[in-house]
């Protein structure tokens, strides 16, 4: 289905969760956020159905977020229950990776194609600091169970900071030289915690190519901007929001854990899907994608509109 812009809506980003283990600085505050009562939270049943709606609009690729993904209990039974659904060409995860060791086989043998791992930071000081209680060592200790169990081309996100993690952009970028991993680095968006933010924490991707210089830009189809220096394998991605908006391209909804559809990540506008079944569920739908927004306005100098935070969106 295309939205009113001509754009084929074709990607689903769904959050199983609001719930988290980590605190990240810029997603949630020092005390973790006000949980969803239980049964304000999608069942897989009630997933599975709005997934297959979506899938007979046209959706080719599904995303599970969360929060984190891995801390609902069962995900892997999820992700079962996902790839049995006749259409979906690409079934992926985010995930911090700090459950990834315990998770990695069960998710592969239950069809998980793809895995993106956040990874902020290659000092353990600095992880502890910026996720407020999490720990490095558990997420590498993922990372390394992910590839025993056959995951390939991993991705590893890395929100850039400016005066926090910008120091670190040539050792992060060098996890992509053999290939094992893809590199990722994300501007910072005004949203949520660091909405009100110093604008000096909000530092332009073009940064990384400032270490790559000699770094040749490749093809892509999705929104990250993607380069490999001579010699690498693997490639470094730049998703840039707010120095170069790809809004004419987006091509996603997402839905978020208590069952709204938001159109556009950042706009205020969610739809309820709760409740609703067959055609009315298919109609739901057509009705963001139909009134998905031709462009985000954070760029303007303001910040988002949401009325979420991203741990209750799906990052």
């Amino acid at each position: 289905m295309t939205d009113q812009y001509g754009r084929k809506i074709k990607y689903l980003r769904l959050s199983v969760t609001d719930l988290c283990s980590c605190r990240c600085v810029y997603c949630m505050g020092a005390e973790g956020v006000p949980k969803l009562p239980h049964e304000a939270v999608l069942s897989f049943e009630e997933i599975e159905e709005i997934v297959r709606a979506a899938v007979s609009l046209g959706v080719r690729k599904v995303r599970l977020t969360g929060g984190e993904p891995l801390v609902r209990r069962g995900i892997d039974e999820l992700v079962r229950r996902l790839r049995a659904i006749e259409g979906i060409r690409e079934l992926a995860m985010t995930t911090n990776g700090a459950r990834l060791a315990e998770y990695a086989e069960r998710l592969k043998s239950a069809g998980l194609d793809r895995l993106n791992v956040s990874l902020d930071t290659l000092d353990p000081e600095k992880y502890r600091k910026i996720t407020r209680i999490g720990s490095l060592s558990d997420t590498l200790a993922g990372l390394d169970a992910a590839r025993s169990a056959g995951f390939t081309r991993i991705k590893l996100n890395a929100v850039l900071m400016g005066g926090v993690n910008d120091d670190e952009i040539p050792a992060l970028a060098e996890l992509a030289r053999d290939g094992a991993f893809d590199v990722r680095f994300i501007e910072l968006m005004p949203i949520g915690e660091c909405a009100d933010w110093d604008r000096k924490r909000f530092i332009p991707a073009e940064r990384v190519l400032e270490v790559l210089p000699k770094a040749q830009r490749v093809p892509s189809d999705g929104v990250a901007e993607l380069w490999r220096p001579e010699g690498w394998k693997g490639t470094v991605g730049l998703i840039r929001p707010l120095s170069h908006r790809f809004c004419a391209d987006c091509d996603r909804i997402r839905i978020t854990p208590d069952g709204m559809l938001k159109p556009c990540l950042h706009s205020a506008r969610e739809i309820p899907l709760r409740g609703k079944h067959g055609e009315a569920l298919v109609c739901a739908i057509a009705e963001g994608i139909g009134g998905k927004p031709k462009e985000h306005h954070i760029t303007d100098g303001r910040t988002s509109d949401s009325l979420r935070g991203m741990n209750r969106i799906g990052g």
